[in-house]
């Protein structure tokens, strides 16, 4: 068994609506259907005790090595702790090679898992060892490494369950929810309203001290101190026992409570001094140690916080209390489990010292025993909740102390005999403000009822109402596409509103193009979605972005299909038939948010049979407006959009907008039928999206198909009184469609410039020809910069072949270089005739025909 090529579908995919990694994997032919799967199924079990390795309905063969691989890297992946539950096995064209898709939440621990199954697999045949322990450890390792932890987590759970969508930035804790100019951001607990002067006041102990004090909230006496004698005299000024801590510290590193006498002063301040450059020595408050969460103007949640320990059962050790304790799953190390493990460290060693105790003490049964004076989480501390217990006073205390530091989340440190009572100076004090707290303890407490805090910075975030996402058009088919995409964003556009668009040509937000090149998979579009002007996204989404990798967003509230062609890029990717091209398209169409629209071509019966596939309502378009389709769907109610009388006619039920053909320039007077298609597409879209028809009509009038709008989609240009057209058509539709469009135009003579794409099917390239040699006089034939995988002039024999059967051409020249190509048809052009370029290059070639539009006649 082979495996070459893992991809990761970051997006909805032919496969399914989940994350997911696809193989492409070969299997021997002993391996596609196993003899003995008993046996091998016996010696699998062995390695793999909990595999799970169901027969697909229907299969009365053996199972293939390649669906044991899905099903074996699919259930390491659940054994790891990820929540997945989808893979999928497809035979393809070609003997024993399979395409193998296991879903994934962690593209990481995926890869591993898939690699890890794939020696399992090979381990079981070869009937070999195979350490599932380590491949386990190993897993478990990476996905606790790579994942959220519990407090971002939380706030991402929280965005799913509103439908608010999410993107990790990096492979910490940044994430930005919501798209275009709607977005948030977060790190951790953090958001992006955090300001910088909050956090470096949060940080600053004695200046939160001070702005504390000066609202009236009770806070410890203490000041900050020089150095170690200073420390001891701070100490003595204060009187009683004390804190001391760094003054720009967090979680608890560096803190030391309840601190008596001038050795242990001493000693404090030394610990500090390490984690800080400014120690704050501070009366330590007799009490309980509570954190209070600050959301917005509200309390939502509360813990208290109690220091580890353990309590003595008269047989084990005070080291064996603490291990039997940190076998809790609950506990582990840094801050991905909703507890700590206890750590018998220095700091510990000192605290079981001033109570008698070592290590291997045996305390008493019932005889607690402090590990630590403070109660943080991150040190092996434990929660209790307490929010339906603090009083409305101190929680108003501690709205005001978050809002004086300026913090929008905010983790209150409180020491206090309870919560049920105001805070005052006689009742406890507020220590410290923390901003990018930790959620953990309200999460899931030791004791008490969790808390939902993810949701309560989600809600405060976002409003009720509010998703997150701004306008999504996605428009795929064979031909059409970006002609249609420069439409819609064109008539969503107005002052105060940017469009974001992705197409063929680049990346464009506003006027304004950000990146170059064909931009029509899901990487473009999420560089639009993630641009902060942006309000409304019109992406162009073609066949080869969906196979690589997925969608660029998770639904989409318009989806567009302009035609499937029988030509476009079949036998490419494992797709060798029109079914198989139509299931790549509708993926668009399956992403339609419920309550959007999906608008498709009534005319093409692969596309409309899409409809049925629509989570939300459906506008069919043609331009014959009797067509059966256009028909039924308007007698059901539904939206449709077709052509009468010289019109453009948008109706649903009883309701009709007209829009004269003449009036919209891109369709030549309603003489280039395919145009008209894309306005009636384009149109129907702007409809679905809300823009008003007033907009739609001044937009559909202001849109010029210029080589600067809409490059090498049918640019017509005057050459010394012949037409020269210039178009990027490059499949046997495309060229039918265009050869129908310039039958109408007149001319004296007919020229095309052509050449093939060598990623296409050999008939697909002769089909070409074959259709420009009925409708042409002169075939001027060029080889492409780029033939694609084929050798040198086995494209021009292809074109050539296709010029056989010819009945109108009569002339053919072979050029090698596309613009001298074009320049041999432009020097043979006389007045009245028409010659269509079908470039290659699409801004070469277009800069090429500017230049020489530019240049004076010959004397």
């Amino acid at each position: 068994m082979e495996v070459s090529r893992v991809r990761a579908l970051r997006g909805p995919n032919l496969w399914c609506r989940q994350t997911a990694i696809e193989a492409v994997v070969a299997c021997s032919e002993s391996e596609r259907a196993i003899g003995d799967m008993d046996a091998f199924e016996t010696r699998l079990r062995a390695r793999f005790p909990d595999i799970d390795i169901p027969r697909p309905a229907g299969q009365a063969e053996s199972n293939s090595l390649a669906y044991i691989l899905a099903c074996a890297a699919l259930r390491l992946q659940t054994q790891a702790g990820c929540p997945v539950s989808f893979c999928r096995v497809a035979a393809t064209p070609e003997k024993g090679v399979y395409r193998v898709v296991v879903e994934y939440v962690e593209e990481a621990v995926a890869r591993l898992a898939f690699d890890l199954a794939l020696s399992l697999c090979q381990a079981t045949l070869a009937d070999a060892g195979f350490d599932l322990a380590d491949a386990l450890f190993r897993l478990k390792d990476l996905y606790e490494d790579v994942r959220l932890g519990p407090s971002t987590g939380s706030i991402v759970q929280a965005a799913q369950r509103r439908g608010i969508p999410y993107r990790r930035l990096n492979e910490n804790s940044l994430v930005q929810f919501g798209w275009g100019r709607h977005q948030r951001r977060i790190q951790a607990a953090e958001t992006d309203a955090s300001g910088a002067i909050a956090e470096a006041i949060a940080q600053d102990k004695s200046l939160t001290k001070a702005l504390l004090a000066s609202a009236g909230v009770s806070v410890p006496r203490g000041r900050t101190v020089r150095d170690a004698e200073d420390a001891w005299a701070a100490a003595q000024e204060i009187g009683g026992p004390v804190v001391v801590k760094p003054v720009d510290g967090n979680q608890g590193k560096g803190v030391a409570v309840n601190v008596q006498g001038r050795e242990q002063v001493l000693a404090a301040y030394a610990v500090a001094r390490e984690f800080s450059g400014g120690v704050i020595v501070e009366h330590y408050f007799p009490g309980h140690d509570y954190r209070l969460l600050v959301v917005g103007d509200h309390l939502v949640a509360a813990a208290r916080r109690d220091p580890p320990q353990v309590v003595g059962d008269g047989r084990s050790t005070i080291q064996q209390l603490v291990e039997q304790i940190n076998q809790d799953p609950l506990r582990g190390e840094g801050h991905g489990t909703a507890l700590t493990r206890i750590r018998l460290d220095e700091i510990a060693l000192n605290r079981m010292a001033t109570q008698g105790y070592v290590p291997t003490s045996v305390p008493a049964p019932g005889v607690c025993v402090v590990l630590r004076n403070n109660a943080n989480l991150s040190t092996g501390g434990s929660a209790t909740d307490v929010t339906d217990h603090v009083h409305p006073d101190l929680a108003a205390s501690a709205v005001m102390a978050a809002r004086m530091v300026g913090l929008d989340v905010c983790g209150i440190d409180v020491v206090s005999k309870d919560v049920f009572q105001p805070l005052t100076p006689e009742t406890g004090c507020i220590v410290e403000v923390n901003a990018a707290p930790g959620l953990r303890m309200h999460l899931s407490p030791s004791f008490g009822k969790g808390r939902d805090v993810g949701g309560a910075i989600i809600n405060m975030l976002f409003g009720p109402e509010e998703s997150g996402r701004i306008p999504v058009a996605a428009v795929t088919g064979t031909n059409g596409k970006t002609t249609t995409v420069r439409l819609i964003a064109h008539l969503c556009a107005r002052p105060g509103v940017c469009v974001g668009m992705t197409n063929s040509d680049g990346v464009y937000v506003g006027s304004r193009r950000i990146d170059t090149g064909d931009c029509s998979g899901p990487q473009s579009a999420r560089s639009v979605l993630l641009h902060p002007d942006v309000d409304v996204a019109v992406f162009e989404t073609a066949r080869g972005g969906i196979l690589r990798a997925g969608l660029g967003f998770d639904r989409c509230d318009v989806a567009v299909v302009t035609n499937i062609g029988i030509g476009d890029h079949l036998g490419m990717n494992y797709i060798t038939t029109v079914e198989e091209l139509t299931a790549v398209k509708r993926v668009i169409v399956e992403s339609v948010r419920p309550g959007g629209m999906a608008v498709l071509n009534a005319q093409d019966p692969h596309v409309a049979t899409m409809a049925a596939s629509c989570p939300g309502e459906v506008t069919f378009f043609a331009r014959d407006s009797r067509h059966p389709v256009i028909e039924t769907h308007r007698a059901r109610g539904g939206r449709v959009a077709f052509v009468d009388q010289g019109d453009m006619v948008f109706a649903q039920g009883g309701m009709e907008t007209r829009v004269q053909l003449a009036a919209v320039p891109l369709t030549h007077q309603g003489t280039i039928p395919f145009q008209v298609e894309n306005a009636l597409a384009a149109t129907a879209a702007a409809w679905a999206m809300g823009v008003d028809w007033v907009q739609i009509q001044r937009g559909l009038a202001t849109f010029v198909n210029d080589a600067g709008t809409v490059p090498g989609r049918f640019n017509v240009f005057d050459y010394r009184g012949a037409t020269v057209i210039a178009d990027y058509g490059h499949n046997p539709d495309a060229i039918q469609a265009l050869v129908e469009a310039v039958q109408a135009m007149p001319a004296k003579r007919r020229t095309v410039v052509i050449s093939g794409a060598g990623d296409r099917r050999d008939q697909d390239i002769r089909r070409q020809t074959e259709i420009l040699g009925d409708a042409f006089d002169s075939v001027v034939l060029y080889q492409d910069q780029c033939q694609r995988g084929r050798a040198d002039g086995e494209v021009l024999a292809l074109l050539r072949d296709g010029l056989r059967t010819a009945r109108r051409t009569s002339h053919m020249d072979e050029i090698h270089g596309e613009l001298l190509a074009i320049d041999t048809a432009l020097d043979a052009l006389e007045a009245g005739d028409l010659c269509l370029v079908l470039i290659d290059q699409v801004e070469l070639a277009l800069a090429h025909i500017e230049r020489r539009l530019r240049m004076p006649l010959p004397a």
